[in-house]
């Protein structure tokens, strides 16, 4: 895994694309970031499909929305920049990035040059959490944590009034069907938690914790298993020898397995569970092809209980 060599010469690439696009616009591209060209819909820009489609259920048709990642192959963290999405951010109304050092290509792109009225939703700071927690890092992956999504659909609703007045009303109602909505997948991790409250999970990254941990579910994986995927180490023997022990020993009753992620080490893990009975759910940190965002976790809280049986 190379995920920070190839991030960094992506934003590199990315930033002189953006050059040469600042370099070619028209004088009209600042203002469309606040204008969005008249009654047209308002421009608005995400990180990731994720946020893209949360974005796009509350606007509906009034929102323009250009998702930056959405290759659900594709490792988040190894960004590549291509002109249209350059082009899109330079005139953006509206930008909805992750925050935490999920998606730092963003604050890099985005203060390469800065459009006047153009507004940046930074997700880590609407959670609310502490991101520098003394227990250990912080978990950004905020998508997977439902009553963050409820604060983001939210302020996404009033940003995209205050950017376009005249649709007020349809932005607050859609905002209140999805947040309706959020809350049935809270109430369902609520009764999974019920039925399986403690049971041992295991996990290669923690990607899907803030679910797994609603839905009462104890992580039994090493902290530095986890911490050596994410940060592309290689795992220490005596911590790989602890992990699969987890299967083995029938630790576990299921696997979270990061699809987009993995290697020798994290291929050994998804073995011993195969091989162990454990349930294996897979994961990943952008959207399946052909879902939006509800009907995703819809299907990663199928998986779970499935898993748990």
């Amino acid at each position: 895994m190379i995920r920070r060599a190839l991030a960094a010469a992506a934003t590199t690439t990315a930033l002189l694309s953006l050059t040469l696009l600042s370099a070619c616009g028209s004088g009209s591209t600042s203002t469309g970031a606040t204008t969005t060209g008249g009654d047209g819909p308002v421009r608005v820009v995400a990180s990731t499909d994720v946020y893209g489609s949360i974005v796009s259920a509350i606007g509906g048709s009034d929102v323009q929305v250009t998702s930056i990642i959405t290759d659900p192959d594709r490792d988040p963290h190894s960004y590549e920049a291509d002109a249209q999405n350059q082009l899109a951010l330079s005139r953006a109304a509206l930008v909805v990035e992750n925050g935490a050092g999920y998606d730092d290509f963003m604050e890099t792109l985005l203060k390469a040059r800065e459009v006047p009225g153009r507004t940046v939703i930074d997700v880590a700071d609407v959670s609310g959490y502490d991101q520098k927690p003394s227990d250990g890092e912080f978990n950004e992956h905020l998508w997977y944590d439902f009553p963050t999504m409820v604060k983001l659909t939210s302020r996404i609703s009033t940003e995209l009034a205050a950017k376009a007045p005249a649709d007020r009303a349809t932005f607050e109602q859609n905002a209140r069907a999805f947040t309706a909505k959020l809350e049935r997948l809270e109430a369902r991790e609520a009764t999974i938690k019920k039925a399986h409250d403690g049971a041992g999970v295991a996990i290669t990254e923690p990607v899907p914790l803030y679910l797994l941990e609603a839905c009462g579910l104890d992580n039994k994986t090493p902290e530095a298993f986890s911490e050596a995927i994410e940060e592309e180490r290689d795992v220490a023997p005596a911590v790989l020898r602890q992990t699969l022990a987890l299967f083995s020993g029938r630790q576990v009753k299921l696997l979270a397995y990061n699809a987009q992620t993995t290697g020798p080490q994290t291929e050994q893990v998804l073995a011993a569970a195969k091989a162990g009975g454990v349930a294996v759910v897979p994961v990943t940190e952008t959207l399946p092809e052909g879902q939006d965002y509800l009907g995703w976790m819809g299907a990663n809280l199928d998986a779970v209980e499935r898993a748990l049986g």
